[in-house]
């Protein structure tokens, strides 16, 4: 018989959902890349469709290529990410399908019969990714941080900006930092939330 796991103290919960917010402005100091690398190191084992694993992050710190990729930002969000310690842009990997021989290999030729099918293999892999990117904001508020998630830019831009090699695409972007400056806009207030009675069936 498996050992059963103990359940997670109330503390670490209010840590990674009720007492987090998302955060515009940060307060100052750098992130160091090794909290970023070991939410990732975390963050991969949850599960997605096949162990397709499709997510991938670009690590942009302030500086000119961060810059340029803020140019393709809409709105406060352009402002947002200037300011911000680090950012993180999270994109999917159109051919993530390549590596099904190691991430799945008890069944064969996955990587075959996802190379054919274009339109299917794309919206696999956007939808695993972002799964993943909610299991990197959690591992991310695990490790300390706060985190700002944003959608608002023109993402063909930003790839040109930093994918242009890789030929992965973007989805979102993951302003990183030690949580909220003093401004009264670092955190907004606290939304309204759905009960669970509200938002599910039981049949």
């Amino acid at each position: 018989m498996p050992t059963a796991l103990s359940t997670v103290d109330r503390e670490t919960m209010h840590q990674l959902f009720e007492g987090r917010h998302t955060t515009n402005l940060f307060s100052d100091g750098e992130v160091d890349l090794d909290l970023i690398e070991r939410a990732y190191a975390d963050a991969r084992w949850a599960p997605t469709s096949m162990n397709s694993q499709p997510m991938r992050l670009t690590v942009l710190k302030p500086g000119a290529r961060r810059e340029a990729v803020v140019e393709h930002f809409k709105g406060d969000n352009s402002r947002k990410t200037s300011a911000a310690p680090m950012t993180v842009v999270v994109a999917y990997d159109p051919a993530w399908h390549e590596h099904m021989p190691t991430l799945f290999p008890h069944v064969e030729g996955l990587r075959e019969k996802f190379a054919e099918r274009v339109e299917f293999r794309e919206k696999m892999g956007r939808d695993n990714a972002f799964l993943q990117a909610g299991y990197f904001i959690l591992a991310l508020r695990a490790h300390g941080l706060d985190v700002g998630p944003m959608a608002g830019l023109d993402a063909p831009g930003v790839d040109a900006e930093v994918h242009a090699e890789t030929g992965w695409k973007t989805l979102m972007v993951l302003n990183v930092g030690h949580g909220p400056s003093d401004h009264e806009d670092a955190q907004y207030p606290r939304g309204a939330r759905f009960d669970f009675t509200e938002a599910a069936l039981v049949l």
